[in-house]
Order: C-alpha cells, then sequence, then structure tokens
C-alpha cells in the first residue's frame, strides 16, 4: 500500500499521502487480507538504497512489491478543491503486470476518512468479487476517529525528529484516547528511547488479541523486565504465549521467573523445543538447570549451546567454570543467590549469569504463526456442524462488535450467516452492525429476520432503537417490552426503556 500521490498543489497536506495508505490498509486487514505494514514498506526502501520520504514511480513500486513478495501493490493520487478532496486509486498485479480499474472517491474534507474507507471497499471488491461486508459498513468502520487526531497520528509516525513525532502522537492520544495505533506508535517512541515505564503504560493501552496487540504485549514484558518490574513482566509475556506461545515468548517468560527468584526452567524447555537452533535457548536453560543443582544437563545444554554458536565467549567461559570440580558454585534459592565466600566477585558473577532476553519482536514469525492458528481455527471450525459453526462465528463477531470493530464483526455474522441461516443470532448481529453503519432499512431486516427464526433480545433492542429514533413510541416501547420479557436483567433494555417513557413523557 503505496502512500498517494499529492496533486493538490498543497504542501500541507502532504500528511494524506500517508494517511490514504493507512486507511487502506487498515480496512483491507480488517477484510482479511494481509496488506504490508508500513514498517515493511520502509524495510524495502532501505533495502533499495531508497530514502523514507522516496515518492516511487510505477517502476519502483514494483521494485518495492518484488522485494517484499506482495502480490497486489496499491497507486493512487489525490486532488483537494477548497474543503473537498477526490481521489482516485488503482490496483497492479504484480505478477501479470495487470493494472486494475481505477476507483475513486470524492467528499468533504472533514470526511477524509469515510471518502478512503469507501475506495478500499471498492478495492476489496476487485480482490474478492464475492465479498459481502457493505460499504456502508466499511465507511462506518472510521466514523468514530476524529480527523484532528488521526491527522496528529500520521504526522507523528511520518516525521523524521522524534521530539516531533512524540508531540503528534501525545496530541493524537489526548484527542482520541482509544486509537490504538497511536498508542502503539508512542510506545515505540517510548521504548526506542529508553522510557520504558511509559512506554509500558503506552503498550498497555494497545488490547484485544490482533497482531499489534500482541506485538504490544511482548514489547511491554520488554518495558517492564528493563523497569524491574519482573511480575508484571511475567503476566505481559503470559498473557502473549497464552495466545501464540513463541519460543522468544515463551523464553522471555521465564527470564521474567528467574529475575524474581523462581524457576523458569520449564519455559526456557519449551523455548528451545519450539527453536532448537537458538543458542541463547540452550544456554538459559542451561543456566537455569545449574541454578538446580542438575549439573550434567546444564553442561549438556551448555555445549549445545557452543555447537550452535562456538565463538560465544560466556557460554565458553561458563563451561570452563563449570568443569573445575574443585571450586564451589553459588547456589539460588526461591529468595535470590546466596553468595559464595570461596569465589571472587568476577568468579561468582560468571558462574551465576543472567540468562539471555530476546530484545526483538519478530514481525514476521508472528504474522506466519497467527496465520497458522488461523489455519487450525478454520480446521476446527470445519469439524462443527453448521449449526454449531454459525453459533461459533456469531460469538466471535460479538466480541469484535463489543469492541467497535464493525468491519471484522460483519465479516463473521455472515460467515454465521453462511453457515446455517436458520441460526437467529447472526441475524440479530447483523441488524445491530446495520444500525451502527447507519443502514436503518437492512437493520430493521435483518433484526426481523431474526426474530422470525426465534426470541432475541438484541433483535428487539435494535427495532426498538430504530422506532425511538423515527418516533415511533408505541412500538419503541413494545419492542422493548418484548425484550425484557426476555431478559428481565437487560441494563441496556432497561436503559431504553427509560429512554422511551421519557420521550413519551415529554410529548404530553
Amino acid at each position: 500500500m503505496l502512500p498517494f500521490d499529492n496533486r493538490s498543489g498543497q504542501p500541507s497536506l502532504e500528511w494524506v499521502r500517508e494517511a490514504a495508505a493507512e486507511v487502506l490498509s487498515s480496512r483491507l486487514a480488517s477484510a482479511g487480507f494481509a496488506p504490508m505494514s508500513r514498517a515493511d514498506r520502509m524495510y524495502a526502501l532501505d533495502h533499495l538504497g531508497l530514502p523514507q520520504g522516496f515518492h516511487p514511480s510505477r517502476a519502483t513500486a514494483l521494485k518495492l512489491a518484488e522485494t517484499l513478495d506482495a502480490d497486489s501493490i496499491v497507486v493512487g493520487s489525490f486532488t483537494a478543491d477548497g474543503a473537498g478532496i477526490q481521489a482516485e486509486a488503482r490496483l497492479v498485479d504484480v505478477e501479470h503486470l495487470r493494472l486494475g480499474e481505477p476507483v475513486t472517491g470524492r467528499g468533504e474534507m472533514r470526511d477524509l476518512i469515510g471518502v478512503f474507507g469507501s475506495m478500499a471497499w471498492k478495492l476489496t471488491r476487485q480482490l474478492d468479487p464475492g465479498f459481502g461486508v457493505s460499504e456502508e459498513t466499511f465507511v462506518a468502520a472510521g466514523k468514530g476517529q476524529r480527523l484532528d487526531a488521526f491527522e496528529q497520528y500520521v504526522r507523528g509516525i511520518t516525521e523524521p525528529d522524534q521530539e516531533e513525532r512524540l508531540r503528534h502522537l501525545n496530541q493524537c492520544v489526548k484527542l482520541s484516547p482509544d486509537f490504538a495505533p497511536a498508542w502503539m506508535a508512542l510506545g515505540r517512541e517510548d521504548y526506542n528511547g529508553k522510557q520504558y515505564e511509559a512506554a509500558a503504560a503506552a503498550f498497555a493501552k494497545v488490547t484485544g488479541n490482533g497482531a499489534d496487540a500482541l506485538e504490544a504485549g511482548f514489547y511491554r514484558g520488554l518495558a517492564l523486565v528493563f523497569s524491574g518490574d519482573y511480575p508484571g513482566a511475567e503476566a505481559a509475556f503470559g498473557a502473549v504465549a497464552r495466545v501464540l506461545p513463541l519460543a522468544e515468548v515463551v523464553n522471555n517468560q521465564g527470564v521474567a521467573v528467574s529475575r524474581m527468584g523462581h524457576d523458569g526452567s520449564a519455559h526456557f524447555r519449551q523455548a528451545a523445543a519450539a527453536d532448537p537452533n537458538n543458542a541463547d535457548y540452550h544456554f538459559n536453560l542451561a543456566v537455569s538447570l545449574m541454578r538446580r543443582g542438575t549439573r550434567p544437563e546444564a553442561l549438556t545444554e551448555l555445549a549445545q549451546c557452543l555447537r550452535l554458536r562456538p565463538n560465544d565467549e560466556e557460554a565458553q567461559g561458563l563451561q570452563d567454570d563449570w568443569k573445575r570440580p574443585a571450586v564451589q558454585k553459588p547456589v539460588r534459592t526461591d529468595a535470590g543467590p546466596v553468595s559464595n565466600p570461596s569465589l571472587s566477585f568476577e568468579e561468582e558473577a560468571r558462574a551465576d549469569p543472567l540468562e539471555r532476553i530476546v530484545r526483538s519482536f519478530d514481525a514476521q514469525a508472528f504474522r506466519q504463526a497467527a496465520l497458522m492458528m488461523d489455519r487450525m481455527d478454520a480446521s476446527r471450525l470445519a469439524a462443527l456442524t453448521p449449526q454449531e459453526r454459525a453459533w461459533t462465528l456469531a460469538g466471535q463477531a460479538r466480541d469484535y462488535l463489543d469492541r467497535g470493530m464493525l468491519l471484522e464483526a460483519e465479516r463473521l455474522y455472515q460467515s454465521s450467516v453462511a453457515a446455517d441461516g436458520t441460526v437467529a443470532l447472526g441475524h440479530a448481529g447483523l441488524a445491530e452492525v446495520r444500525e451502527r453503519s447507519g443502514d436503518a432499512e437492512g437493520a430493521r431486516a435483518e433484526a426481523r429476520r431474526a426474530l422470525e427464526l426465534g426470541p432475541s433480545v438484541d433483535a428487539h433492542l435494535v427495532l426498538a432503537r430504530l422506532e425511538l429514533a423515527a418516533g415511533q413510541l408505541r412500538e419503541a416501547a413494545a419492542d422493548a417490552d418484548a425484550a425484557l420479557g426476555l431478559n428481565p436483567s437487560s441494563t441496556a433494555a432497561q436503559e431504553l426503556s427509560r429512554r422511551i417513557q421519557d420521550a413519551a413523557a415529554s410529548k404530553k
């Protein structure tokens, strides 16, 4: 996804170039595609010896795509006339060097995010003509985002000066406290500046099980380790490991456990088993085992470390020390290391070294592991009956909907209905998505379909809200009462019923 060409003649709108790529990437990712990140693009530019602010030609764009092993690239441009913006984009099929039909978007500058959201839907339909999520949902996915905050975010990820980046990102989260990408970028800046407590606080704002949340959890764990908060670090790495137990995550969890004076051997065993060619995992397991007095196995693991990395001076020195039977080694208990007066300070430090922590996040490894997990989830879903699959997908969609992620929610609700259209939950969910995206007629149709299939609190609530907005107070009250009849403890139904009563009282 390349930045759009600025053909407005207005330097103040240069930020829109990157804004277009950000919105399109976000929407395509939510639609189930795997767009390359801006970091990937920066890597490719660096690999080709090009500056980060370089405006690539079509030929250079193809070189970038080949470097990233991308199937398609999106190129585009925009112009501005007064308070309006007009943009055009095209898909380029890299393998066949085929240029797709142009897609266009036009609107007020204040609706810039929606304009690019609409274009993302049109591009998605070119990539997958059978894609069923509505254009309204693509546009609605960005309705909660303030444009001034989004501008600050884009400037915060593109400014060459770090102080300026920090200023813009801090302004963004002040204007839009729930905008996770800005917190992610701010966490990276604080982490790179060794402001570890601030970084940990920023990364904590990135929640969920998506790729960004997993990366945020990993770096939050590192920031907490470097801040000395080992229990917090262990919890952060553990949360990531429960979703994606990669070797580097499990290893770092073991380091945090060990820094608390506990036994991290089980974590180091798991890391070494997952990636047996990583010398550091064997080193860490050796150190942990030696602390527990398991000398033969510790020497075996240290030897494996040296086979993988023969020039590891620390491991060589440690092996020499451990093979000297006359030297008594310090023992670490759960209360921490016990000093040995028979050893010099240097000998004791060398005999009981710190385990090695993995400091870098391998985004590609995480992406591949996440893809494998998606395939495993798909296999598990395929083994279910159609009705069970519909219920499971609707439950997953509800989680996205509760977090305001309309596009992801609709995609899963569509899959639920496709699996078994007789499950009311899928239609009720689609009704709420349609309501939130501004499609009142579509919302009514889905809610009524859900009620034809069975009782549904959510469907009654959708109808009641729509009827209240239309001034149909009698019908709204009936649907709110029906929802309360199905679930008397529903706070949403109780609150809606009060609103309807207040509206009726104000009309008297």
